[in-house]
């Protein structure tokens, strides 16, 4: 804890309590209080967001839209599930929006990095660690990857952040995991 009463930690994940001092303080527009938030879940909204998009500037946009929008509604945060959670899924939404209204996201700029790798022009060994072969699929396929098999999300909480079925989650999903284990080179038996 710092001087003010605040939590001071920097390097927290989304599973972070946080004090319920410090919430309610933020429901009533402390700017203090929000910084510690923000201290507290900048990091984790950030990392989620870049693995998804895999572009810093746009992971940090989201932050910033995440963190402006959590500042308008945390006083509707009724603490049905830990305030890490509900960031968790206001960070994986800002994140979705990006894919999807952002043209340079799209599937085909996926296709130039699969191509460069199969025509040799980035190394096979920049292609072997996990961080490498998922940044070789659309930022689409990757966030359902990472949400679904990282973060925990079901198909039917994936249908719902991408407007789309859960068949849809499923298929992206099963064609992702399929395209990583080709690159991979996992499909030589």
């Amino acid at each position: 804890m710092g001087a003010d009463g605040l939590p001071t930690r920097v390097n927290a994940g989304f599973g972070q309590p946080l004090d319920a001092l410090v919430l309610q303080r933020a429901k009533r527009g402390d700017s203090a209080a929000m910084e510690a938030i923000f201290r507290l879940y900048s990091r984790p909204c950030y990392n989620l967001a870049l693995r998804i998009l895999g572009e810093s500037a746009a992971a940090e946009d989201v932050v910033q839209d995440v963190f402006l929008r959590m500042m308008d509604t945390i006083k509707g945060f009724r603490g049905d599930a830990p305030f890490g959670a509900w960031l968790k899924r206001m960070t994986a939404n800002a994140t979705i929006d990006v894919v999807r209204r952002n043209r340079r996201f799209d599937s085909d700029d996926a296709e130039a990095r699969i191509s460069n790798i199969e025509s040799g022009q980035v190394s096979a060994e920049s292609g072997v660690d996990a961080w490498s072969l998922l940044m070789q699929l659309s930022p689409r396929a990757r966030a359902v990857v990472l949400l679904h098999e990282m973060e925990g999300y079901t198909h039917k909480e994936l249908s719902e952040l991408f407007g789309q079925s859960e068949s849809y989650s499923k298929s992206v999903l099963a064609r992702a995991l399929k395209r990583i284990g080709t690159l991979a080179g996992d499909d030589e038996e």
